[in-house]
Protein backbone atom coordinates (compact mmCIF):
# COMPACT_ATOMS: atom_id res chain seq x y z
CA UNK A 1 0.00 0.00 0.00
CA UNK A 2 1.46 3.36 -1.01
CA UNK A 3 2.01 6.09 1.53
CA UNK A 4 -0.63 8.76 1.79
CA UNK A 5 0.49 12.37 1.62
CA UNK A 6 -0.28 12.87 5.32
CA UNK A 7 1.70 9.75 6.31
CA UNK A 8 4.65 10.80 4.11
CA UNK A 9 4.68 14.28 5.72
CA UNK A 10 4.52 12.70 9.19
CA UNK A 11 7.47 10.42 8.42
CA UNK A 12 9.49 13.34 7.03
CA UNK A 13 8.71 15.41 10.13
CA UNK A 14 9.85 12.59 12.44
CA UNK A 15 12.93 11.97 10.31
CA UNK A 16 13.91 15.63 10.63
CA UNK A 17 13.52 15.43 14.43
CA UNK A 18 15.70 12.33 14.58
CA UNK A 19 18.33 13.97 12.35
CA UNK A 20 18.36 17.00 14.69
CA UNK A 21 18.69 14.69 17.70
CA UNK A 22 21.57 12.84 16.05
CA UNK A 23 23.34 16.14 15.39
CA UNK A 24 22.93 17.23 19.01
CA UNK A 25 24.29 13.92 20.30
CA UNK A 26 27.24 14.10 17.90
CA UNK A 27 27.99 17.63 19.12
CA UNK A 28 28.23 16.27 22.65
CA UNK A 29 25.23 15.59 24.78
CA UNK A 30 27.28 13.65 27.28
CA UNK A 31 29.25 15.17 30.09
CA UNK A 32 31.24 14.25 33.17
CA UNK A 33 30.78 15.41 36.74
CA UNK A 34 33.66 14.14 38.80
CA UNK A 35 33.89 10.42 38.20
CA UNK A 36 30.35 10.14 36.81
CA UNK A 37 29.48 10.27 33.12
CA UNK A 38 25.99 11.19 31.88
CA UNK A 39 24.67 10.65 28.35
CA UNK A 40 21.29 12.12 27.50
CA UNK A 41 20.53 10.11 24.36
CA UNK A 42 21.32 6.76 22.79
CA UNK A 43 23.08 7.39 19.46
CA UNK A 44 22.72 3.84 18.06
CA UNK A 45 18.96 3.89 18.76
CA UNK A 46 18.61 7.26 17.02
CA UNK A 47 20.60 6.07 14.00
CA UNK A 48 18.55 2.86 13.77
CA UNK A 49 15.31 4.85 13.72
CA UNK A 50 16.71 7.19 11.05
CA UNK A 51 17.55 4.17 8.90
CA UNK A 52 14.06 2.72 9.47
CA UNK A 53 12.29 5.96 8.53
CA UNK A 54 14.46 6.46 5.44
CA UNK A 55 13.74 2.89 4.38
CA UNK A 56 10.01 3.43 4.80
CA UNK A 57 10.20 6.51 2.57
CA UNK A 58 12.37 4.73 -0.02
CA UNK A 59 10.02 1.74 -0.18
CA UNK A 60 6.95 4.00 -0.29
CA UNK A 61 5.54 2.30 2.78
CA UNK A 62 5.67 -1.19 1.32
CA UNK A 63 7.14 -4.02 3.31
CA UNK A 64 10.00 -5.95 1.76
CA UNK A 65 8.94 -9.32 0.46
CA UNK A 66 11.16 -12.21 -0.40
CA UNK A 67 10.02 -14.96 -2.70
CA UNK A 68 11.91 -18.19 -2.93
CA UNK A 69 11.85 -20.16 -6.14
CA UNK A 70 12.94 -23.76 -6.08
CA UNK A 71 13.81 -25.12 -9.51
CA UNK A 72 12.72 -28.69 -10.11
CA UNK A 73 13.69 -31.15 -12.76
CA UNK A 74 10.41 -32.63 -13.91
Amino acid sequence: MALTLARRQYIIQRLNLYLDAEEMVLKGQSYRIGSRSVTRADLPAIQAKIKELESELDNDGRKKRTVRIVPRDI
